[in-house]
């Protein structure tokens, strides 16, 4: 299997960082290694909406993920792994980035298309906690998972030096970041928007009084690659990049402590509003006619804000209930570094806030959200959750979701499709559609691992969870589409 550089220069750093502590005894000692088992069946039907064949998902997949973690006074070192296996391109990684888009597939050639088995390095970082006394205090440097409570501005793997502070009052995080390899053997190029963009962000939260927090937050990026300039006869790459910029986000937050599935407050909230401004830089696209445009890119001033706010009320130790309502700006997006999932529904199992099937993202949609919840002590936990979408802007397009709905171009006379673009939404439709959620999970036995690696695994057990979402589309997409689009899945994971 030939590897490409990134993934043999990230091979060669992970034993390098886990030699670098003082001593190879201090790793073995603790016996802190292991082995993450995941099984992953997956149902997936008519991401498409029906308008394109194929497209359907079934199938079910094997994800193995040793890991190695060892520390020796303030230094620590870690590392994991990761092998796939599957009958179908599915998804065993919440975490994993889109590989399947339109766009990359039409791409001339196979750096990112998903393959359903392949190898991954999923992190290695070292870690120095010295600079303070406090126990949650720890810079890490490497490839490592960037995590915040709500999942809205970091929920990923990526390069990064990151010093977190995290105490009884006080908690704080800053870094900058950058990707440079997905570091796995079938994607051997980043996404367009991930190439030579650094991320720079901030953030502070302060307990005010037990159990109510009120934070700052900040994130900047910086594009600076070389863009594909459109050249009359030259085929073009969507995996080239074709725009470039600096965006920066401020935001306010607080909260109840409500993201902590163990808190038992009998009203738990949350709050937060960001603001967005920025310039982008795109390349034109050629004249009709195939010749050179008057100008080789265009520069636009973005501006944009977005507000999260839910509450969630305790009807006894295990039945909750709530409300959610999100609203973003036609112009505003997230960074890129977003999972949108997170504890909110407060149950220990995190559930995507835009829907597990529909995965929206907070750019021109705003969204109301309706849920119910129950927790059996760390046994079992449940959440049956309604959406509803809709656009800000009815005349703009929406971010990237779960839906893959295309516009086919085809022969008068044959019938046979010529070309597919991504389907417009209807001008003046707002309505995107609703979705139905469920989400359960059985908890079988719990084990005790390194307080450092919390953001790593995501929970310390062994599980059965089914992941299941239905979208039926609203009037934007018209009424040529499917009426409904399901997603589900069956993770069973157990670590050794």
């Amino acid at each position: 299997m030939k590897l490409n550089p990134f993934v043999k220069a990230g091979i060669g750093l992970s034993f390098a960082l886990l030699w670098s502590c003082p001593t190879l005894a201090a790793l073995t000692e603790a016996k802190n290694f292991g082995l993450e088992v995941k099984a992953t069946a997956q149902s997936e039907d008519d991401r498409d909406l029906g308008t394109q064949k194929g497209g359907d998902v079934n199938g079910i997949g094997l994800d193995l993920r040793p890991w190695i973690y060892g520390e020796s006074g303030a230094w620590s070192a870690y590392a994991m792994g990761q092998a796939v296996t599957s009958s179908d391109i599915i998804e065993t990684d919440t975490l994993q980035q889109s590989t399947d888009d339109t766009t990359e597939q039409q791409s001339s050639n196979d750096d990112r298309k998903a393959k359903k088995n392949y190898l991954a390095l999923r992190e290695f970082w070292v870690g120095y906690s010295g600079f303070t006394p406090y126990p949650g205090e720890i810079l890490k440097f490497g490839r490592q998972r960037l995590r915040n409570d709500d999942g809205q501005w970091r929920d990923t793997n990526i390069e990064a030096l990151n010093w977190t502070f995290d105490t009884t009052l006080l908690k704080a995080n800053v870094g900058a970041a950058e990707r440079f390899s997905e570091y796995r053997t079938d994607l051997k190029e980043l996404s367009p928007v991930d190439k030579d963009r650094q991320h720079f962000y901030a953030d502070a939260a302060y307990q005010w009084t037990p159990g109510q927090w009120i934070g700052l937050r900040g994130h900047h990026t910086h594009d600076d690659g070389k863009l594909d300039y459109a050249e009359p006869g030259v085929a073009s790459d969507p995996l080239d990049k074709r725009e470039n910029g600096d965006l920066t986000w401020l935001g306010i937050e607080a909260n109840s402590d409500a993201y902590n599935w163990r808190n038992t407050n009998t009203v738990n909230y949350w709050a937060s509003i960001t603001g967005m401004k920025g310039d982008r830089d795109k390349v034109n696209a050629l004249n009709a006619d195939g010749s050179r445009p008057t100008s080789a890119k265009r520069s636009d001033d973005l501006s944009g804000w977005a507000t999260d706010i839910g509450v969630r009320l305790r009807l006894d130790p295990q039945w909750q209930v709530g409300a959610a309502y999100s609203r973003a700006s036609a112009e505003y997006e997230q960074n890129g570094l977003q999972s949108n999932r997170s504890n909110w529904t407060g149950t220990q199992s995190r559930v995507h806030r835009f829907g597990e099937a529909f995965r929206g993202e907070m750019n021109n949609m705003q969204s109301m959200s309706l849920f119910g919840s129950w927790q059996l002590r760390e046994d079992y936990d449940a959440s049956l959750v309604y959406h509803k979408f809709w656009r800000v802007d009815g005349n703009k397009p929406v971010g990237s979701n779960g839906i893959d709905a295309v516009q086919n171009n085809t022969d008068d006379v044959t019938g046979a499709i010529l070309s597919s673009t991504s389907l417009p939404l209807e001008d003046g439709k707002k309505d995107l559609g609703q979705e139905m959620d469920l989400v359960v999970t059985k908890y079988f036995k719990k084990g005790l691992l390194p307080a450092a690696l919390s953001q790593s695994i995501d929970e310390p057990s062994a599980l059965v969870r089914l992941r299941a979402g239905v979208f039926k589309p609203g009037d934007a997409y018209g009424s040529q589409v499917d009426s409904y689009m399901h997603r589900a899945f069956v993770d069973v994971v157990w670590k050794f």
